[in-house]
């Protein structure tokens, strides 16, 4: 059976057009579902280096660099690729998304010292004492009391201590 220039050239593009589609499908999922976060919610910056700007863009200008990695953020509002966050200090600022991770962190509020303790209670035995703005990694709180990894220091120390935790 001998096919038709048209009919030829359709089935060339059929298979294109079927990898365009499926494509487009695919990209869009992921973007639409995180999409559907709620806000606001904490995140922690997940760069060695990452610019705070005044507006949602690359044209803006950036007002702040941050230079530590894990700094707990709280997302105060999306727009796209971007987030406006609130820092520990309260400094408000637009950052890109891929500069954020949803693993949770903390800082020490200022104040004086904070024990960190073997277990989740005051009873423990007490491993380390930590000075105020020391950041870390924090797992579930329970009871007024975290699970706390500060670069390889690892222990509990009391919620109302922390920078980080609780309802955002």
């Amino acid at each position: 059976m001998r096919r038709s220039k048209f009919t030829a050239r359709l089935a060339a593009l059929v298979p294109t057009a079927t990898l365009i589609i499926a494509t487009a499908v695919i990209a869009s999922g992921p973007a639409q579902a995180a999409d559907d976060d709620k806000v606001p919610y904490w995140a922690s910056v997940d760069a060695e280096i990452a610019n705070l700007r005044v507006g949602p863009g690359d044209t803006y200008k950036i007002d702040w660099i941050y230079r530590r990695p894990h700094l707990p953020v709280k997302v105060i509002r999306r727009e796209g690729s971007w987030r406006l966050i609130q820092d520990p200090d309260g400094t408000k600022g637009w950052m890109r998304d891929l500069l954020l991770s949803r693993n949770r962190a903390a800082r020490v509020k200022a104040g004086a010292l904070v024990e960190m303790h073997a277990e989740g209670n005051g009873h423990s035995r007490m491993l380390w004492k930590l000075e105020p703005g020391v950041i870390g990694l924090l797992g579930d709180c329970k009871d007024g009391w975290c699970p706390f990894d500060a670069t390889g220091h690892k222990g509990f120390v009391r919620e109302d201590s922390l920078w980080g935790t609780g309802a955002p």
